[in-house]
């Protein structure tokens, strides 16, 4: 009945074993319990031990002690004798009935862990070691001295502290001329949670969403979890094609940096895709995920910028800018969708980390931001540069490196990468990013949070062709 090598309290296994025996009918209604005594001496446990496990049993209802006659099993269980699939569900059996969202849900894949030895040019994200985290930490130290007892309540501010709203809407119209005011603006939890509401508020199952072929991943698996009918549409030179455009509920996009091929939009195709929404009265989720860092020219102006912006939601992020764990990003909204988003915000998570959002007002105002983006857009440029010149000095034209001059990663289409663990690099290929049939070689490079030298050596063990 009880293990004393367990880290379970011995009166808590006791508690349990008597339990799940009443539950499984082991010990009928009525039958007289052994004292306290009896059962500590055959245990070999302290009589309080025995006692703290009755009185936890008498308290929940599933013994009846009755003054100077003893302890029974009682006769009146709530949860007595339970049907068959109760009983699994007790000893966690059971398969629970989910509803359609759930089961259209993908598996989470969790990433591989690193291998020592292993130069790994999968993993995503920025080279965090160069964030300026003294000033940050000041920042936050600064609203953490001025905290007051109301920021340990729920706020009213389900779209965002008005401070951020105010500081992004002036930074996104000089650096990605994005037409907004500070109304239109909702902070949410990382860009993903900004897809999400994408998905609850703007379709319903059986509507048709078109994507990019190959697109993100992480936007169609929530379409398709919500009921969308998905219309993958290929990416060419120029990015999307619109040509190929019938009537939908809505389109997911990332003209400025295509995921992950890496093209950006041409300008006509951008006025087609506007005019096909305004026609189809369709919207488009401008996904701007990584367009700070371009390395020839000024990055792009958004998509948004080019319309009125009444058929357009731009989605932006800090994940790239800043780092991932801050899981702050945001909305520009047309204004008649900006609340109802803010509605099923406040459903999803009532509001997003106030105190964090206070000190990124504060990076954004002063010009931090700006300072860091113009840093690490020299040490990307330069790690990319690097990437480049080592697969023409190993591979030569044997290796066709698609996209623009922008971004975190690049795609190379190469056909000696199929042993790359086993050379001591981690690579991985670009099939997860289709829908229909994948080309077999084509990789996705993430540059940003390796060195030159680093990324040198990378290419040069997968272009060694004699180690099996």
């Amino acid at each position: 009945m009880i293990d004393r090598r367990r880290s379970a309290p011995l009166h808590r296994q006791i508690y349990e074993e008597w339990r799940r025996g009443i539950l499984d009918g082991r010990f009928p209604a009525g039958e007289r319990m052994p004292s306290t005594r009896e059962l500590a001496a055959s245990l070999h446990v302290s009589r309080a031990t025995v006692a703290a496990a009755y009185d936890q049993l008498v308290a929940e209802g599933y013994l009846d002690g009755r003054r100077g006659s003893g302890t029974f099993v009682s006769r009146e269980l709530p949860d007595r004798h339970p049907p068959p699939a109760l009983r699994g569900a007790v000893h966690g059996r059971a398969s629970p009935r989910l509803s359609a969202f759930v089961q259209r849900l993908a598996p989470v894949m969790p990433r591989a862990p690193d291998v020592a030895g292993t130069i790994n040019l999968s993993s995503a994200g920025p080279d965090v070691d160069l964030f300026p985290y003294r000033i940050w930490t000041r920042l936050v130290r600064r609203h953490l001295r001025r905290i007051r007892p109301e920021a340990f309540r729920y706020g009213s501010a389900a779209a965002g502290l008005d401070v951020l709203r105010e500081a992004l809407a002036a930074y996104l119209r000089r650096s990605r001329a994005v037409q907004c005011r500070a109304e239109q603006i909702v902070i949410v939890s990382g860009s993903q949670q900004a897809l999400d509401l994408c998905s609850r508020v703007l379709i319903d199952p059986g509507d048709e969403v078109i994507v990019e072929e190959p697109g993100y991943t992480g936007a169609r698996l929530l379409f398709a979890a919500v009921g969308a009918r998905l219309r993958p549409v290929a990416v060419d030179g120029d990015g999307l094609r619109t040509a190929s455009l019938a009537p939908a509920r809505l389109a997911c996009v990332t003209p400025s940096h295509e995921f992950p091929l890496g093209v950006s939009l041409s300008l006509g195709r951008r006025l087609e895709l506007l005019a096909w929404a305004e026609a189809s009265k369709a919207f488009i989720v401008e996904d701007d995920y990584d367009s700070e860092f371009r390395y020839s020219g000024a990055p792009l102006p958004a998509l948004q910028g080019l319309g009125d912006g009444s058929r357009v939601v731009y989605v932006g992020t800090f994940s790239n800018a800043m780092f991932p764990g801050l899981r702050i990003g945001y909305l520009v909204l047309p204004p008649a969708l900006v609340e109802p988003f803010v509605r099923a915000k406040w459903y999803a998570d009532r509001q997003t980390s106030s105190l964090e959002q206070a000190a990124l007002a504060d990076f954004v105002r002063e010009g931090h931001l700006e300072q860091h983006l113009r840093r690490m857009r020299r040490v990307y440029k330069a790690r990319r540069e690097a990437l480049l010149e080592a697969l023409a000095r190993w591979f030569g034209d044997r290796a066709h490196v698609m996209g623009d001059a922008a971004g975190m990663h690049l795609v190379v289409r190469l056909d000696d990468a199929r042993l790359a663990r086993r050379r001591g690099v981690a690579i991985r290929d670009t099939r997860e990013y289709y829908a229909g049939p994948p080309r077999e070689d084509e990789y996705i490079i993430r540059f940003a949070g390796l060195d030159e030298r680093a990324l040198g050596e990378a290419v040069r063990r997968l272009a060694r062709r004699s180690e099996k």
